[in-house]
């Protein structure tokens, strides 16, 4: 099991990356939320590009799930669940993407609901790039 300090850091430094990702990618959706009607057809209509996203996801879900299983503090819970988060829907995506289809068009008609649920994801991307960037690294010990 690795010192606490070294469960710190990694946190930290998944927090530096998952972070900034998640205020950017899901702030754009926020404003860009009413448009993603084309796009989400779009990829649906090919089929290799569907399962490459199915791939990717599970690819970076199992990233995480193999370098950090923290669950020590409240970003360590939060890295780790978007970990198990993304391998899942990477699953889905590659065994059922009709299931993912289906989501993403019932969500369309529902935008406001859709910026409220990204927007909390906008505010736990700053939180974790605060953790990420701006705490003070943990101290090693001798």
């Amino acid at each position: 099991m690795p010192a606490p300090t070294e469960s710190q850091a990694r946190t930290r430094a998944f927090a530096r990356v998952i972070g900034p990702y998640l205020v950017i990618v899901t702030g754009i959706l926020v404003v860009r939320a009413p448009n993603l009607g084309p796009i989400l057809s779009a990829l649906f209509q090919n089929e290799a590009l569907v399962w490459m996203m199915g791939a990717l996801l599970f690819f970076c879900g199992l990233l995480i799930i193999a370098f950090h299983q923290y669950w020590s503090s409240p970003a360590a819970v939060m890295i780790s669940l978007f970990g198990w988060f993304l391998a899942i829907r990477g699953i889905i995506l590659l065994a059922f993407p009709q299931l993912i289809q289906r989501g993403g068009v019932a969500s369309l008609h529902l935008v406001p609901a859709v910026r409220i649920g990204f927007s909390l994801l906008v505010l736990i991307g700053l939180w974790l790039t605060y953790i990420g960037w701006f705490t003070k690294p943990p101290a090693a010990k001798s």
